[in-house]
């Protein structure tokens, strides 16, 4: 295990966050660090076409050692970090044996990840636990999912005696936010179905994700002095609560679950004169989630009615579709997944993501992709966590699907 876990710290300890803010491709200039690292690696390890694009995306070829035919296959995992919290100087904790209680992260700063709160964490006892050290997040969201690929990879060129099909995989920039898939050449890539190794606890298989849509409100305000506002100055930021609060209180990420849907108030920016709101609108039915834009809009709507002028205005933008719609059509794809598995003794958690993944693109593209735990837990934040058994456990997924799909295949 130390060669993996290895692995995995020389991937987190390259500070690859993107930037939501810039419309470069890929967004960071850093991201490309982490891809040269990558592309020397999987030449090294025995890949062929190994080829890292002008848009950061690095595809690389398993070729097939059996003589049927078997449809090519792909994997997936994106080398980018979120921005919604610091990625630079990593600096990785190992707890060997965990004991089940609490973990001290940072003494200094008294930064503790409470098995308590985070009760989680409490299924990997007597595991070793991969934290952070309280100041950034870690990375297995989702360089954990890389570290797994290419160990599995390797594995294979090194057990000859595993027979398997062609194998593709890609590592993608930018996934977190928003535009991993965008420059994804789906033709080139030439597999028939993929996975995504980006899902969190061991045993999740997921081929449900969120319907997901962006929506930014602007209000319109006056400003006068306020000495002489009278009837006269009407403040931006005041009267956006009023369509905080004409949305329903309780249909919030903190208060939903499942297959609940939300809106999502992530940002606000603003003065007396002009203020926005933006909010991210989620939901596993596409009618619910039609319905959520249109409430949205009629909100807006009835402000402006109220107001007598037009103070509110908004734009959405469609963002992501739920990937089952492509994926219910090929579920042997996913039955393959669920038998991997259940080949480690590990019972397949069905889950809805309450989010998406490049496969989520990837499947209205062409090519179906549904989503294989990676291990890591309390993404895109300072408690971000990992055992080495699951990025362990992910590696062997890989290696199973491989050779199921070429015995499924063989005539």
């Amino acid at each position: 295990m130390q060669h993996i876990l290895d692995r995995f710290i020389s991937y987190i300890t390259v500070d690859t966050q993107s930037d939501p803010t810039n419309p470069n491709f890929p967004s960071t200039e850093k991201q490309w660090v982490l891809a040269r690292m990558l592309e020397k690696e999987l030449q090294e390890i025995g890949l062929t076409n190994v080829l890292l694009d002008d848009n950061c995306y690095l595809t690389a070829t398993l070729p097939s050692n059996v003589n049927h035919n078997v449809p090519v296959i792909g994997f997936v995992a994106h080398i980018d970090t979120s921005p919604d919290f610091s990625g630079e100087n990593v600096n990785p904790q190992i707890h060997k044996n965990y004991d089940g209680g609490n973990i001290v992260l940072n003494a200094t700063q008294n930064i503790i990840l409470d098995a308590t709160y985070f009760d989680d964490i409490q299924q990997y006892k007597g595991q070793t636990i991969i934290t952070t050290d309280g100041t950034t997040l870690l990375g297995a969201d989702d360089k954990a999912g890389v570290t797994e690929i290419v160990t599995a990879m390797e594995y294979l060129i090194n057990h000859p005696e595993i027979k398997h099909g062609t194998i593709r995989i890609c590592f993608t920039p930018d996934e977190e936010v928003g535009k991993g898939a965008h420059k994804f050449d789906v033709k080139a890539f030439g597999a028939e179905w993929a996975y995504t190794m980006d899902g969190s606890q061991i045993g999740e298989l997921e081929y449900e994700n969120f319907n997901a849509a962006s929506a930014v409100i602007t209000v319109q305000g006056k400003n006068v002095h306020p000495g002489y506002a009278k009837n006269k100055m009407v403040n931006a930021v005041l009267i956006s609560q009023q369509f905080i609060n004409g949305l329903p209180s309780d249909e919030v990420p903190e208060k939903t679950t499942g297959y609940q849907g939300f809106y999502h108030l992530h940002d606000i920016n603003g003065d007396v004169e002009k203020t926005t709101l933006e909010y991210i609108v989620r939901d596993h039915d596409l009618e619910k989630f039609e319905e959520r834009k249109e409430t949205m809009k009629s909100l807006v709507s009835s402000l402006n009615q109220k107001f007598g002028e037009e103070i509110f205005s908004i734009k959405i933008k469609d963002q992501y579709f739920n990937m089952k719609e492509k994926i219910a059509p090929v579920m042997h794809i996913v039955d393959i997944a669920a038998e991997a598995l259940e080949r480690e003794n590990i019972t397949p958690l069905f889950k809805a993501i309450r989010g998406g993944t490049d496969g989520s693109q990837l499947s209205f593209m062409g090519l179906p992709c549904p989503n294989i735990f990676a291990g890591g837990h309390n993404f895109h934040g300072k408690y971000e966590y990992v055992p080495l058994e699951s990025i362990v456990q992910a590696t062997k997924i890989v290696v199973n699907i491989a050779e199921i799909t070429a015995e499924k295949y063989k005539k």
